[in-house]
């Protein structure tokens, strides 16, 4: 729950920065560009720490639904902002693919955190057999 919070108060603190320098219709289209990849990556990092908490080896299986429903989520909805909404395409585009990439990069960084505090991720650490 911890890390929502750092996402959430992340990613408001950078809107409120661009949009006080930037006009009200692009301060709205930043907005709508961050706004879909925050609230999936707190949704599926919530749903992460879940299946963690219960069964460490079901994480997987949330990543694998996660992704294939934040796939049909977020073609849906960038196809929905910039067809039928009338923002500004750059700001939101600009906005979407960055938070996008930072949200994720962060999620894979603390899932990577998560699987080494548990030991699941030992194997990766572990020496290779040498050859005799």
């Amino acid at each position: 729950m911890k890390a929502v919070g750092w996402m959430l108060g992340t990613g408001m603190a950078a809107w409120l920065g661009i949009a006080s320098m930037v006009d009200q219709a692009a301060g709205a289209a930043v907005l709508l560009g961050l706004g879909a990849p925050l609230a999936a990556a707190a949704i599926s990092w919530l749903a992460i720490e879940s299946a963690h908490a219960r069964n460490p080896a079901g994480v997987t299986r949330v990543l694998l639904v996660g992704f294939a429903v934040k796939m049909a989520f977020f073609g849906a909805y960038v196809a929905l902002v910039l067809t039928r909404l009338h923002i500004q395409p750059v700001p939101f585009v600009v906005s979407f693919t960055t938070s996008f990439i930072g949200l994720y990069a962060a999620e894979a960084v603390m899932l990577h955190r998560l699987t080494r505090r548990d030991g699941a991720g030992a194997w990766a650490r572990r020496p290779m057999p040498r050859e005799t």
